[in-house]
Order: structure tokens, then sequence, then C-alpha cells
């Protein structure tokens, strides 16, 4: 008797550039495991492993988190600059983030 197989994507996005991998991976395997399985490190080597998150389509997932088939694996690279700092630092500058106000005036 065969093993079951599961049909799952691995994604890595950069600036500009996103890769999606379909592969299929055995049953029980974890979300580290296809991301060494499908290869995609290689075609992004600038992305930093040891910084990035897993999750599955998009909600962080531990490494060892088992898939399930149709799961799209997800690295999740740290953001440059913290969203909420960003605005705190436009905020103590006098920028503005880019909204519009909703007043007339």
């Amino acid at each position: 008797m065969a093993a079951e197989r599961l049909a799952i994507q691995v994604v890595c996005a950069e600036a500009g550039r996103q890769t999606v991998l379909a592969i299929e991976v055995a049953d029980g395997c974890t979300a580290a495991e296809a991301v060494g399985l499908s290869g995609i490190l290689a075609m992004h080597p600038d992305i930093d492993v040891a910084r990035c998150g897993l999750g599955i389509f998009g909600r962080e997932v531990e490494p060892d988190h088992r898939l399930r088939d149709g799961d799209r694996v997800e690295l999740l690279r740290p953001l440059p600059v913290d969203p909420r700092e960003r605005r705190r630092r436009l905020a103590r500058q006098g920028g503005a983030t880019g909204k519009k106000s909703a007043g007339r005036g």
C-alpha cells in the first residue's frame, strides 16, 4: 500500500518577486520539512531562514506543524520596520501616514 501524498504549495515573497512552488509531500510532513524539500531557499539565497517564521495561509505556525492536503506554506520574513514604530516616528516628526483626514478644512 502506497503512502498517502499531500499536494501543497510553498511560497516565498521578496520585494518585486514571489515564488510559488506546487509540490507533493508524504502524509505527516511538517512545514519546515516541506520548505526544505521544495528547494525554495536555493531560489531565494538572500533570505535568512533563521529569521523567518512559517505560516499556513497567513497564520503563523510552528516548524513542526503537520501539513494537510492543500496547505500553502509561507516563509514569513520579518518586516524591515515595525508599522507601529513607523507611525510613532512620523507622528513625532509631524508627518502624515498617508491617510486622508475625514474633516474638511
